[in-house]
């Protein structure tokens, strides 16, 4: 797929539709080839290690689709697509991960260790307070409102230190095991490649991808604000979806949470962070502003997150409760 992908975009007479299609199934054939790779590993390394690496390659995709954006000065785009992946792993991939989990439980209950919840759900407020703060300067115009540009560079760094002591605590404490883990198959090296390639090919398939994603919204008659919180957000993050829900299926339960929340916490206080100092160099400027409905959406996301993951169980009800809240979202920004 990836191959027909890469046809797709260099060739001529090809729909623009039909490259951008391709380009999207190509970032979800990369993202069963990580999953596989990720489940491999994991039984060497254990859910803390595996589940940050993971998130790492995983995100690339999500890294290069924005700075492709802002050097084609699609900011609405870029910002909706950051916005989107923390949305979609929070909301959607955790919601299906819980109700596949807590599916094959004969209590109906999926429980995991609570600690790196409450992490995440403490990475992600933190990002928030810096785009609720920006969002309440903009919109009351008050001095602050002119320097928004410099606050976001500021906030950017203080947000990485933060990201940075929490990898180093985290890391070296020690997680639970999973209880459902299986033998892997591959050796470490052949795992460890299968990732590397991965990351390496979701770089080229994000170019075309975002190459055809313009004339895709035109075509189909879509918001931009639609395409970067649910399309692009989606495509981009297809690795998390594949390894959460397949993990959680398999009763992987500390890898699953592990893999999905180690990239709602690295976007949030990593990727958004990087990409807002990366920006200077582009043709666009990402800040930490965004639509007032939009802070809303990461706010509320942020307390819900917290409340249904936060005591280290999960149930086929909240799950679904995850899930429901991703769809009114992606309902507002189809209008947006």
């Amino acid at each position: 797929m990836t191959v027909a992908a890469g046809v797709a975009r260099y060739a001529s007479g090809i729909p623009d539709v039909a490259a951008f299609i391709l380009a999207g199934l190509a970032l979800a054939g990369l993202a069963w080839v990580v999953s596989f790779a990720t489940e491999q590993v994991g039984g060497r390394f254990g859910p803390a290690v595996t589940g940050l690496m993971q998130s790492t390659l995983g995100n690339l995709p999500e890294f290069f689709v924005v700075i492709f954006a802002l050097q084609a000065g699609e900011v609405i785009v870029a910002e909706t697509a950051i916005l989107g992946s923390i949305l979609v792993n929070a909301l959607l991939t955790l919601g299906l991960a819980i109700i596949f989990g807590a599916r094959r439980e004969k209590d109906g209950i999926m429980r995991f260790s609570p600690r790196l919840p409450n992490d995440t759900a403490t990475l992600l407020l933190i990002a928030s307070f810096i785009i609720v703060l920006v969002g309440l300067a903009t919109q009351s115009h008050d001095p602050a409102s002119h320097h928004i540009r410099t606050i976001s560079i500021i906030g950017a760094i203080a947000i990485l230190v933060v990201y940075a002591v929490w990898v180093r605590q985290y890391l070296t404490t020690p997680s639970a095991a999973d209880e459902h883990h299986e033998a892997p198959r591959l050796s470490t090296r052949n795992a460890l490649i299968l990732l590397a390639i991965g990351g390496a090919a979701s770089a080229f398939v994000s170019d075309w991808f975002v190459h055809a994603l313009e004339p895709t919204i035109h075509t189909l008659h879509i918001s931009r604000a639609f395409a970067g919180l649910v399309i692009v957000a989606i495509a981009g993050n297809a690795v998390e979806h594949a390894v959460g829900v397949v993990l959680a299926s398999k009763g992987q339960y500390e890898l699953a949470i592990s893999v999905i929340k180690n990239s709602v916490a690295q976007i949030a206080a990593f990727l958004y962070p990087v990409l807002v100092l990366v920006s200077l160099l582009t043709a666009s400027t990402l800040t930490f502003a965004l639509a007032p409905v939009y802070i809303g959406a990461l706010f509320g996301t942020a307390i819900l997150v917290w409340q249904i993951t936060g005591d280290g169980e999960a149930t086929l009800f909240e799950g679904t409760a995850l899930v429901a809240t991703f769809v009114i979202l992606a309902t507002v920004a189809a209008f947006e």
